[in-house]
């Protein structure tokens, strides 16, 4: 009888297991299912769309972020900003919820306009400046028609910058490890050498130990121009781009950054 019922209350278990662990299946099976890349103009190929998906769905899983392309003809001619902030009105992305933490990256090929917006998550870690950065590296594969290999770097860089804590230039050197490591390799060489270097020993004698000083001066002097040197800077080229923020039309706030490819 005790045997019996041990086996039933397992039995109870079990299912009660299996009945627990329903939605979180379902929950990990509605994201691997979410699409992240709206390629309505047709720029990829279906190979490249699935590796940009599984590359988008990995790298937000890492944030916790939506990293989200859209791309279109634009038959309407509607501004890519109302565009884009339309669509997260609409389609509701997000990581953590529906209208949650996203990225969107839009091209209009109509106007050969690219912006990006952040949200929730992203509006904090990803900045005016920031969206900056990302969209300058891109921009010249975008004109090159390299589209996939624009894509892929949004990606990677969205998610770099994501792993600082706002405030900081991701960009700077300091962060860099190479940089760290020729740094202290540097230092450990100027300590090494400042050592052996006294460990010869000091020359005390110099010239004033045989200098007569009543007697030495100066007897000439004369200045003499030599050359000028001028110093050429490039200036950079103004590709159009803006930068700063919005609200949507359903009360999202976001950052952003447009310019042209």
């Amino acid at each position: 009888m005790r045997r019996r019922r041990s086996l039933l209350r397992l039995g109870w278990i079990m299912m009660l297991a299996v009945f627990l662990m329903m939605p979180l299946r379902t929950t990990a099976a509605a994201a691997e299912a979410k699409p992240l890349i709206f390629d309505d103009a047709g720029l990829l190929s279906a190979q490249e769309y699935e590796e940009l998906s599984a590359l988008a769905r990995e790298y937000g899983a890492e944030r916790e972020t939506d990293f989200i392309i859209i791309t279109t003809d634009n038959p309407d001619n509607v501004d890519i900003e109302i565009l884009i902030e339309d669509f997260y009105d609409a389609y509701a992305p997000g990581y953590d919820r529906p209208h949650g933490n996203a990225v969107i990256l839009g091209l209009d090929m109509r106007n050969r306009d690219v912006e990006l917006q952040g949200y929730y998550k992203a509006e904090e870690y990803l900045d005016r400046n920031r969206l900056d950065k990302i969209r300058r590296k891109i921009t010249g594969d975008l004109s090159d028609g390299e589209y996939k290999k624009a894509f892929e770097a949004y990606i990677i860089s969205a998610h770099e910058y994501m792993g600082y804590e706002p405030g900081f230039n991701p960009d700077n050197p300091l962060f860099n490890i190479w940089v760290q490591l020729g740094g202290a390799v540097l230092i450990g060489g100027l300590a090494v050498g400042l050592m052996t270097y006294r460990a010869g020993g000091r020359v005390t004698v110099n010239r004033r130990t045989y200098e007569d000083a009543s007697t030495s001066g100066i007897i000439d002097q004369e200045d003499r121009y030599i050359r000028t040197t001028t110093t050429r800077r490039e200036i950079p080229k103004n590709d159009g781009g803006s930068s700063g923020g919005g609200v949507t039309s359903g009360g999202h706030s976001h950052s952003s950054s447009r310019g042209k490819f």
